[in-house]
């Protein structure tokens, strides 16, 4: 039965017993008063908060003491209004536990979390400035985020930036939640002062990750935006300092700028400040976003304006703004290509090709003086060395200005100077002299053209070498040949034979000619009859260059020298040609050596004739050679005989590829037929037969087997098929052969396996098998049609024929096992005369033999 200690108003029952003796024997260990505790946990809260206060009377320093104690007050006060008393005693005991437990941040963690909940803000402030200087400053960093989570919960700014700015002072990293902070509460000020400090800090380092670049864009738009609310800072100054370190956001700058402007009301001020944008920003980027946004408040002035008559009734004076803004508008718009030409110009000063585009604008504005100013401005700022573009055509441009204008001597003056600047290549100074030659034949100056390319060509005082970029382009322009071909031109337009010669002559003393410069030389000698000057300048130009440049050279010097002495000069016409025979490639010795043989035919010899057709089936490509047999066989026929083209034909067979060899053959073979030698022309099909693959040459086998059809007998066509089975299975085992190779080096290295090893092989006999089956029936097909010429042998000789045991005999189809299975028609052979052509010019000496017996 419980015992009750009347003093203390303390009730025991008989289970306690055991934990007050041993409380009473150690009353300072925290396990025994805990244990009790545990035991007691489901006891009413006045008996645990007893036991608990007990234990803290005898243990006031125990932490776990007083943290589970404190938990357990508050479990009990939780869901009950925050008017009740309870709270107060919870709030009492915390109090008298900060006495002992003031350095640990959980309590003081708890306890203001406690009156959070209790919507006491001032006792709850003054609690977490209580932990704030009970606590060391490394815990301070726990009490912090609770706090500032305390001060945002309520409508108090005032308190909460006082709050923050102490928080800042220890924590200056979080700057960045205090401007969040400040701008959420509109105290835009401050917000922009804190973000300009942070900006001007270079120990600051984002917690969000921010760049200084985006912390500046994010304090632009904040300043800009908000001009009535930012009074404490230089606007103006800091974008402007802005344009100077962000040189990636210069367009978004200048926008923020004109647009706190624009916001503050001050338009003429935003105004110039988009008229000095577009005239100092470098990138097309910028450019376009400075321009849209100066074109949209154009429009937006013009619209408010609409807007405030439409209200207020139009007046004269509203009507004339009106009429200005419009102006204004159009007159941005038409400038548009202008600012981005000038855009593109800061970019790039030396963009030759901008320039004119400049120019054409004005041009097409009808501003001449823009133009000339724009000219003498570009001429002034291209430099030569690193101009993109060609520096050249804007002196050309500018002195065709005034050539168009009827100022000819002010073109001239340009002129002059144009020639002395000092360009980058040769070949721009060159087409300047041209241009100012050019311009003075325009108005029929001929004379004074002469005069300028003389002047242009003129030998500098000492002589320097044409590629080197250590002298200037004027010393070096004398050995142009763009300025001396058009020399040459002007001089066989207006000067003398003698001083075009003596200008060609200089050309190719200077060694700067090209093979068209002296097949013009040659031309033009030849049209004042002087053939053999002609020649020689031929013969010089052959000196200067080498193949193939030469070839054109040499085919021109060739062609005339046959026109005009034909066979009068043989000798030194075979000369020449051996000459340019000697070291010619063989891609340009094909014409040569046709234009050789056609002048040994119409002029020398027919045997010498041959000789250089033989020499040019061996001189020229491979992919010529066939072609160059045929025009040999052809010329050797008509000129010999066809029986001349024997041996011909048989070196063509031995030197070309096997196409051109089966054509060849077939060609031969053909010849022999007319020419009535049977027996040699089933030779040359047989030589042919052992190159041509019965599966892909059809037409060389028809071909053969209508020849034997025709002029053969039992046994030829019998050696025909014979041949023709070897021939297929020569090719049928080569084609096995490479096939089993491949499958023993993927055996060899393992890379087949056993079943795909059976499957090759059943693949390899199946193609066998219809191999066979199409040669049967290749047999089979070629047995109907055929007509056998009878034999001189007898039935008798045939048998002992085959009797004889021999081990590389041919089994023959049974179709032609004899000849009683098919009747054999006999063909009467008539003789037929032998050809004339045969005999060639042979013919005609007979006959005039004959008239003279």
């Amino acid at each position: 039965m419980p015992v009750q200690e009347s003093g203390e108003h303390l009730i025991f029952e008989e289970d306690d017993l055991p934990y007050e003796e041993e409380i009473l024997r150690n009353p300072f260990s925290v396990k025994c008063w805990q244990r009790y505790i545990n035991y007691k946990i489901s006891a009413p809260k006045n008996a645990v908060n007893l036991i608990y206060e007990r234990a803290l009377k005898e243990l006031p320093g125990s932490y776990k003491l007083w943290y589970n104690y404190l938990k357990l007050r508050r479990q009990q006060v939780r869901g009950r209004c925050i008017t009740d008393p309870g709270y107060d005693e919870v709030n009492n005991a915390h109090e008298r536990s900060l006495v002992f437990m003031h350095k640990m941040p959980r309590i003081w963690m708890d306890y203001c979390r406690f009156l959070m909940q209790q919507a006491k803000i001032t006792r709850t402030r003054r609690t977490f400035d209580r932990a704030l200087r009970a606590l060391p400053i490394t815990q301070h960093q726990r009490i912090w985020p609770l706090y500032l989570e305390f001060v945002k919960m309520h409508n108090m700014p005032d308190t909460a930036i006082r709050v923050y700015r102490r928080h800042v002072k220890l924590l200056p990293e979080n700057a960045e939640g205090f401007i969040e902070y400040l701008m959420s509460i509109d105290r835009l000020d401050e917000a922009a002062q804190r973000m300009a400090d942070i900006i001007n800090d270079e120990r600051f380092v984002s917690r969000e990750g921010k760049s200084k670049h985006q912390l500046w864009n994010e304090l632009c738009d904040l300043i800009s935006k908000n001009p009535d609310k930012v009074t404490s800072l230089k606007v103006e100054a800091i974008i402007r300092q802005g344009l100077k370190r962000f040189t990636d956001q210069i367009g978004v700058l200048w926008n923020a700028l004109a647009d706190y402007y624009i916001r503050s009301g001050h338009f003429e001020k935003a105004r110039d400040v988009y008229e000095e944008a577009i005239q100092t920003v470098i990138t097309v980027r910028d450019f376009t976003q400075v321009y849209d946004a100066y074109a949209q408040f154009e429009e937006s002035m013009i619209s408010a304006k609409m807007e405030a008559t439409a209200e207020e009734g139009p007046t004269d004076e509203d009507d004339l703004d009106l009429e200005l803004r419009l102006a204004r508008l159009e007159e941005l718009i038409g400038r548009r290509p202008l600012l981005l030409n000038s855009v593109l110009l800061r970019q790039n000063p030396h963009n030759v090709h901008e320039w004119h585009k400049r120019v054409e604008l004005y041009r097409e504005a009808e501003k001449l003086t823009e133009v000339i100013n724009t000219y003498t401005e570009a001429v002034q700022t291209v430099d030569p060395k690193i101009a993109t573009g060609k520096l050249h055509t804007l002196w050309v441009s500018f002195a065709k200005f005034y050539e168009d204008a009827g100022q000819l001597d002010d073109a001239r003056i340009i002129f002059e100077k144009a020639v002395k600047v000092n360009y980058k290549h040769v070949d721009d100074l060159a087409s300047v002299w041209c241009e100012r030659c050019e311009m003075e034949l325009r108005h029929e100056n001929y004379e004074e053209a002469l005069k300028l390319m003389h002047q242009g060509t003129a030998a500098p005082p000492r002589k320097v070498a044409y590629f080197d970029e250590t002298e200037t382009v004027q010393m070096r322009v004398y050995k142009s040949l763009k300025l001396w071909s058009m020399y040459a031109d002007l001089e066989e337009s207006f000067g003398t034979y003698k001083s075009c010669k003596a200008v060609y002559d200089r050309i190719l003393d200077l060694r700067i000619a090209t093979p068209q410069i002296v097949i013009n030389y040659g031309m033009f000698l030849e049209e004042n009859n002087y053939f053999e000057e002609m020649f020689k300048a031929y013969e010089k130009g052959i000196a200067l260059f080498k193949w193939p440049n030469v070839y054109d050279i040499w085919n021109t010097y060739l062609t005339k020298f046959i026109k005009r002495y034909g066979g009068k000069k043989l000798e030194r016409s075979r000369d020449l040609f051996e000459q340019c025979l000697d070291g010619c490639p063989a891609k340009f010795s094909k014409a040569i050596y046709l234009l050789y043989s056609k002048l040994e035919e119409e002029h020398g010899l027919a045997r010498h004739a041959m000789a250089i057709y033989e020499r040019a089936t061996q001189g020229v490509l491979p992919e010529e050679q066939y072609e160059m047999f045929n025009i040999y066989i052809k010329r050797a026929a008509d000129i010999y005989g066809v029986t001349y083209t024997r041996p011909i034909y048989e070196k063509a067979i031995e030197v070309l590829n096997n196409e051109q060899t089966r054509e060849m053959c077939l060609r031969f073979a053909d010849l022999e037929r007319k020419l009535g030698e049977i027996d040699r022309a089933r030779a040359v099909y047989a030589h042919c037969s052992q190159m041509c693959d019965p599966r892909t040459t059809d037409t060389f086998w028809d071909t053969w087997k209508e020849f034997e059809i025709k002029h053969g007998n039992e046994d030829t066509v019998r050696e025909m098929l014979r041949i023709r089975r070897s021939v297929m299975a020569v090719y049928n085992t080569q084609t096995n052969f490479m096939s089993a190779q491949m499958l023993a080096a993927k055996a060899s290295a393992g890379e087949i396996s056993e079943s795909a090893e059976k499957n090759e092989m059943q693949k390899l006999e199946e193609r066998a098998r219809e191999l066979a089956e199409e040669h049967e029936a290749d047999e089979a097909e070629s047995s109907k049609g055929i007509s056998f010429v009878k034999s001189n042998v007898t039935q008798e000789e045939l048998g002992d024929m085959t009797k004889s045991n021999n081990p590389e005999d041919i089994e023959i189809d049974k179709d032609y096992s004899s000849d009683e299975e098919q009747k054999i028609e006999e063909v009467s052979v008539s003789q037929q005369p032998v050809p004339t052509k045969v005999f060639g010019g042979l013919v005609k000496e007979d006959e005039d033999e004959d008239s003279n017996q």
